[in-house]
């Protein structure tokens, strides 16, 4: 089947910057990107494509040169689906906060929804794809809904689980370390995963696109990210250690990432990691393991994230216990609160958790992040549900200028490795800081020489 058509339900972090390249690399088929919210779909159409909802370095100028050509994004969702040859599934699929798996296993009820909704659509043979991230074996659920229409229309269901590291979301498309594509072993199965890779092929090197079982498609985007996010509680752990014994973290990274077998990569001691991946899919590994019984397996992966629990809670202690145990009525300053650089994406930020337990403390929080707004600032926290919209409101507040942000401030806690902090004219912050000036840098970004030259109390973490 030659693919001239192409429709993405969802239209947030995944399915947005990916259906964009896309269009771009394939200006032959046309790409509609669809979705219920329509304030979001009114972004991705602003004339001013610097406004659009997702923030990555290089993507406006994708979308730019593909909306109104071959790449289209609208809220009729039932046209879409009607008019597509293959259809990506790229909804949210938060961990679930309510009944069986409560706080660990993957909400469904999104997937389940779009595929009730393409079963009742579709009017002629489908290939549908995961893109969300999936527990093991939802392509079989999937396919139970689809296969029980009773209009006689074929579908076939591929995974495609994105790898991309936000921030650098559009290099990883334009070129991929792997496209990961799984789908049945049968005769219309085989065709379906060639349909998608001759998709990709328009700017991928086949050598980079693997085709796998349907499972094991699912189980490698979990795994991947499990992998990754245990490197970062790795080193975490050890950066807990180097505090103790007078080591240096940096050092330790740099010492054991020379070690080919090892790697540099995901060795830089922080704070913690946040997104929406790697807690989410790391618990859903946890679930996954303990509902077939693998208890010491689920065990293994969990410590995962209960060092990263742990990694956040040290850092706001450690801020209450330097600063004479009391921050009650104190300005701690926050640069950062996007969970990284070169995004807008805040979901599972460390910022939201330390700024939580000092508003605990009674701290007032001033926040300043290039590309966060307060409104976002507000809606993290009061999602915790720890307190009202309205205590939370008392207790932080948000600044467009990081000069204003540290005025008269006890302290600073960076929280984001945004590369402008390392710009700024640190002795005119420090003046107009209250002294002792401390910062607590939570990425390990800054010159510690420079800023204790200075005058500042600086720590870093594990050194």
């Amino acid at each position: 089947m030659k693919i001239t058509n192409v429709c993405c339900i969802g239209a947030g972090y995944v399915g947005g910057p990916t259906m964009a390249v896309i269009a771009q690399k394939c200006p032959h088929i046309k790409v509609t990107v669809v979705d219920l919210n329509t304030d979001r779909i009114a972004k991705w159409n602003d004339e001013d494509v610097n406004n659009i909802p997702v923030y990555e370095p290089g993507l406006s100028d994708i979308v730019k040169e593909s909306r109104g050509r071959n790449l289209f994004f609208s809220t009729e969702v039932d046209k879409a689906i009607d008019e597509a040859q293959l259809i990506f599934i790229s909804v949210n699929t938060p961990t679930k906060t309510y009944g069986t798996g409560k706080g660990m296993a993957a909400d469904l009820k999104y997937i389940e929804l779009c595929a009730r909704q393409i079963a009742r659509v579709a009017k002629d043979d489908k290939i549908v794809v995961e893109k969300s991230t999936l527990p093991v074996r939802t392509a079989e659920a999937i396919k139970n809904i689809l296969d029980h229409t009773g209009n006689g229309v074929q579908f076939q269901i591929l995974s495609n689980p994105e790898f991309l590291a936000e921030g650098t979301a559009v290099q990883d498309l334009l070129s991929p370390d792997r496209v990961l594509i799984g789908g049945d072993t049968t005769k219309e199965g085989q065709e379906a995963i060639q349909a998608l890779v001759d998709v990709y092929a328009n700017w991928v090197p086949k050598e980079r696109i693997l085709t796998t079982n349907v499972w094991s498609s699912e189980l490698s985007k979990l795994t991947a990210n499990a992998f990754l996010a245990q490197r970062v509680s790795s080193i975490n752990a050890i950066s807990e250690l180097c505090e103790k014994t007078g080591a240096d973290v940096n050092e330790v990274g740099k010492a054991i990432g020379m070690d080919s077998r090892i790697g540099p990569k995901f060795l830089k001691a922080s704070v913690g990691f946040g997104g929406s991946c790697f807690q989410k899919d790391i618990l859903n590994l946890v679930y996954i393991s303990k509902s077939f019984g693998l208890n010491e397996v689920a065990d293994y992966w969990e410590q995962v994230i209960i060092m990263n629990n742990h990694q956040k809670r040290r850092f706001s202690k450690n801020i209450v216990t330097t600063l004479y145990n009391t921050v009650a009525d104190k300005k701690i300053a926050f640069l950062g609160w996007a969970f990284k650089k070169d995004t807008n994406d805040t979901r599972e930020s460390a910022a939201i958790y330390i700024a939580d337990d000092l508003i605990f403390e009674k701290a007032n929080i001033a926040v300043y992040d290039p590309k966060v707004e307060f409104e976002q600032v507000i809606s993290d926290l009061s999602y915790l549900e720890t307190r009202t919209k309205e205590k939370n409101n008392k207790y932080i507040a948000s600044y467009q200028d990081p000069y204003e942000a540290c005025k008269d401030a006890h302290a600073i806690a960076v929280l984001t490795e945004w590369d402008e902090f390392k710009e700024y004219d640190w002795k005119k912050i420090y003046d107009n800081m209250l002294k002792p000036a401390f910062i607590f840098d939570g990425r390990n970004i800054l010159d510690a020489a420079k800023l204790r030259k200075i005058g500042f109390q600086y720590q870093a973490i594990g050194s």
